[in-house]
């Protein structure tokens, strides 16, 4: 698959330090800011762009991850990563200092560029570094990365929210990008060259394609949350043909199909995170403005989630490469996707109490790290040398049209809640449903997932 290697057993452990370090720096940055967004939407009159915001910073995470993974495979990954890490916190000073919605909403875009860089270039190293039999493992680490600030960030989000501000919420974590670039800088600095760069260069850029998807989704949003009839046919009708078209040729051939093998693990991705994410996006608003929690309980109950998503994770880690296990796990997680997001209903009810969401939520949490991943390390194997970072691109790039296409339906849903006389528990129960749905289509999907060279798999990772 790959011939890089780092031989200082030494040098390769703190690589592995920095990959969970970074992947944690993101996490710490995501939880934090959905714990504080309600507030942040409050007190800036913005609650007309929370949707917006949300999607935003998926929209410009395509074409940071699409940059990224190409500008890996071309010039290896030291470089991208440091570019991806300054971006990162330009936008988290933007929005940290912003007085005003919109401000906060370009804040998020220079954020998600610059975040959504940095996934594709640990698949990258992953996929390089470690052999396809310790890759889950590795994967596991990287996934467990989210736990710490999923357990921390939403406490110490609401907390500065509530007693100090929540611009610290994004300025405070600028220096933990600094800490976590030196660390992961010096890292690579042992990676050897990669004979296959060169052999990269000629292809030609698909950062074109990128922008022209993130612009397709941007119009659907647009025309799904507009009030005008006129304009949200014209502009879905516009943003649909746009983006598909540049989808299409972004990823494998049938991915609109779920084609076995790697499309369908692609397709199953792009569900599987519309379904969890998009849910768990609203959770805190509902928490908010259902049942007048604090910030810091906003936070609270999603924690378990985070946690059994870890827990999922190890446990799909150990398991054995058998085809009926990659298939086995996607099925399983599913269908508790669909467990909890069944479960989470309560929390539409001021009635009910928040602890049974925290219990549900983690049911969803559990399925998702039984399915991410298997199918993470499954998608890994159709990588060659050179290729790493454009797979890795393609994973998270599922990952983010599925949060992004959610996040505008569901901002959608509380942007005509706000203009309207419709009850934002009605908003929200429509959130709900809409993920239910994808959860379903992806268990029945889940079956067509195989790995790379797996019988009748016809799939093949290149474009």
């Amino acid at each position: 698959m790959t011939d890089a290697h780092i031989t200082n057993p030494v040098h390769r452990r703190t690589l592995a330090v920095g990959l969970v370090l970074s992947t944690s720096l993101v996490a710490f940055e995501v939880t934090s800011v959905l714990t504080a967004l309600p507030t942040i939407s409050e007190e800036l009159d913005g609650d007309s762009l929370y949707g917006a915001t949300l999607a935003a910073y998926m929209l410009a995470n395509l074409v940071g991850l699409v940059a990224s993974g190409e500008q890996a495979d071309r010039l290896g990954p030291r470089r991208p990563f440091i570019a991806c890490i300054t971006v990162f916190v330009i936008g988290l000073v933007v929005a940290g200092t912003a007085n005003d919605m919109l401000i906060v909403l370009l804040g998020r875009i220079i954020q998600g560029a610059g975040a959504g860089g940095l996934a594709p270039i640990t698949y990258a190293l992953i996929g390089k570094i470690w052999p396809a039999d310790n890759r889950a493992s590795i994967l596991a680490w990287v996934s467990a990365g989210w736990v710490l600030p999923s357990l921390i960030a939403p406490g110490i989000a609401g907390w500065i929210t509530g007693v100090a501000d929540w611009r610290w919420v994004f300025i405070g974590i600028a220096p933990l990008a600094i800490v976590t670039a030196l660390v992961v800088v010096s890292a690579m600095g042992s990676l050897p060259t990669d004979p296959h760069l060169t052999s990269t260069r000629d292809r030609s850029s698909q950062v074109p394609l990128a922008v022209g998807l993130a612009v397709g989704v941007g119009l659907i949003i647009a025309g799904v949350q507009s009030p005008v009839a006129s304009f949200a046919v014209a502009s879905t009708a516009v943003g649909s043909f746009i983006g598909v078209a540049s989808y299409r040729r972004l990823m494998p051939p049938g991915v609109l199909r779920a084609r076995r093998g790697l499309p369908a693990i692609l397709a199953c991705r792009s569900l599987a995170t519309a379904a969890f994410l998009g849910a768990d996006s609203f959770i805190p608003l509902a928490a908010d403005r259902i049942h007048g929690a604090s910030a810091t309980a906003q936070g609270f109950v999603i924690i378990g989630a985070a946690l059994a998503w870890s827990v999922g994770s190890a446990f799909s880690s150990r398991r054995d490469s058998l085809e009926h296990d990659l298939v086995r796990s996607s099925r399983a997680g599913f269908f508790l996707l669909v467990v909890g997001l069944a479960g989470v209903v309560p929390v539409l009810s001021a009635d009910w109490s928040l602890s049974i969401t925290f219990f549900t939520w983690s049911i969803a949490g559990l399925g998702m790290g039984l399915l991410f991943v298997p199918t993470s390390a499954a998608a890994l194997e159709y990588s060659d040398s050179g290729t790493e970072g454009a797979i890795g691109s393609q994973i998270n790039l599922a990952d983010n049209v599925g949060f992004a296409l959610m996040g505008g339906f569901g901002g959608a849903t509380v942007a005509a809640s706000d203009r309207t006389q419709w009850p934002l528990s009605h908003a929200l129960a429509s959130n709900l449903i809409m993920a239910m749905l994808f959860g379903f289509l992806g268990l029945l999907l889940a079956r067509r997932v195989s790995r790379r060279g797996s019988s009748g798999n016809i799939a093949h990772a290149e474009n």
